[in-house]
């Protein structure tokens, strides 16, 4: 029993305790009088303070109960609030309750169910048991989903339920799996073919001493190239898995860009390119500092292999609002538009040739992109076929230092 009906039933108590008092009074009639008033005032404080009381222990009065919704009610609501299609198919294949999602789904198109579902759910109601049926668009230029799937239950009494799930990322992800393996077998098995062959040359040539060195030259070259390709999926591999940056500290741009600078020096001269660099900014990013200097040198790198001799490359930085954007420029044979959307897929190069003979590997835009969104920013390129392109690296800026104070001063 309840704080509030307690106190009430005192109120209640007392009115009795002062009636039987009033009438027992020899002293007379006023007397009883005052003992009734006295016991209903009682009463009433007893109601008013149990009401409180029950309130501030979360005992909600009767009539603030709402009715409770009918069995069917709630299963309606549940039935229309999956994030599964859901349809209860007849004995004749109609669609005789379908929630909203198996429309997006197309499980259920002008109040029909698909085909396919039906023979799903006719052979359900012969088994006995639930199947599983591909219900996928057969027209993928629409806008549902690319992938459906759905498993048909019996119900009994010839009713069907079909439910029907989006698979759609879960096919797009299997596929780029796929892609990646492919793609990472073939960009291996090229340089190390190619050692294995150049190897065989200088077995052959053991006597020519100018032969043995040009191979074992070119022997150099394609060690480093597969060494380079096997550090990038490493480096790869870890930002876009699930292992978090290091601990993030203070990085000034400026250092960022003097040391991605001295790093692709040797490139930009033995290219014979000239790097212009604009003035430092003095401004910070809160990021793992090796990574940055990685994204940037791929930016200065790719823009030198993609630019003819004695053109310029400039690196440029500026504040942009709240962030901070590190552009590389170049004078190059640009990008066609069709292919600026692809060139941050693992692999993917606008100029094969031209890629191979630089030694890239197709997986530098890439790193570029992970390293910027795992810091919070973007990479963005302007490009124009026979003009040039810019990469330009988009940074959120570290909030302001807080002023130490010591010994009372700032």
């Amino acid at each position: 029993m309840n704080a509030g009906r307690t106190l009430s039933i005192c109120g209640v108590a007392a009115v009795t305790v002062g009636v039987v008092a009033g009438w027992a009074a020899y002293d007379g009639v006023m007397t009883g009088v005052v003992c009734v008033l006295v016991a209903a005032l009682a009463l009433a404080v007893g109601i008013a303070v149990g009401r409180r009381w029950g309130r501030g222990r979360g005992v909600v009065p009767p009539t603030a109960v709402p009715p409770a919704p009918a069995l069917g009610d709630l299963l309606q609501r549940v039935f229309s609030a999956t994030d599964e299609g859901l349809v209860v198919v007849d004995r004749s294949g109609a669609a005789v309750l379908a929630n909203g999602r198996a429309c997006e789904l197309g499980v259920v198109v002008d109040d029909k169910p698909d085909a396919r579902a039906i023979a799903a759910c006719a052979e359900v109601r012969e088994r006995g048991t639930a199947v599983a049926v591909d219900l996928s668009p057969l027209d993928q230029r629409g806008r549902r989903p690319a992938a459906v799937l759905a498993r048909v239950r019996p119900l009994g009494d010839g009713y069907t339920m079909v439910e029907a799930t989006d698979t759609s990322d879960a096919v797009r992800l299997e596929a780029t799996r796929r892609d990646f393996v492919a793609n990472v077998s073939h960009e291996l098995k090229t340089p190390v073919g190619a050692v294995g062959l150049l190897a065989e040359a200088v077995l052959d040539a053991a006597d020519d001493p100018a032969e043995v060195r040009r191979f074992g030259t070119k022997i150099v070259s394609e060690a480093n190239r597969l060494g380079n390709l096997v550090t990038e999926l490493i480096a790869l591999s870890r930002l876009t898995g699930a292992e978090g940056l290091p601990e993030l500290s203070r990085v000034a741009i400026d250092e960022v860009v003097d040391e991605a600078l001295g790093r692709t020096r040797l490139s930009a001269e033995a290219a014979r390119i000239e790097i212009v660099v604009d003035k430092p900014i003095g401004l910070e990013v809160d990021g793992d500092q090796t990574l940055l200097i990685t994204a940037l040198c791929n930016l200065i790198e790719n823009a030198i292999a993609y630019s003819p001799a004695e053109t310029p490359v400039s690196v440029s930085r500026r504040k942009a609002g709240d962030s901070v954007e590190i552009a590389v420029t170049d004078r190059g044979i640009g990008i066609a538009p069709e292919h600026q959307r692809r060139v941050f897929e693992r692999f993917f190069r606008v100029d094969p040739a031209r890629s191979r003979a630089t030694g890239g590997t197709g997986l530098g835009l890439a790193i570029v992109k992970h390293v910027l969104a795992n810091h919070g920013g973007e990479v963005r390129l302007w490009s124009s076929p026979g003009t040039g392109s810019t990469f330009t690296m988009r940074l959120p800026l570290a909030p302001d230092r807080a002023p130490v104070h010591i010994g009372g001063t700032t």
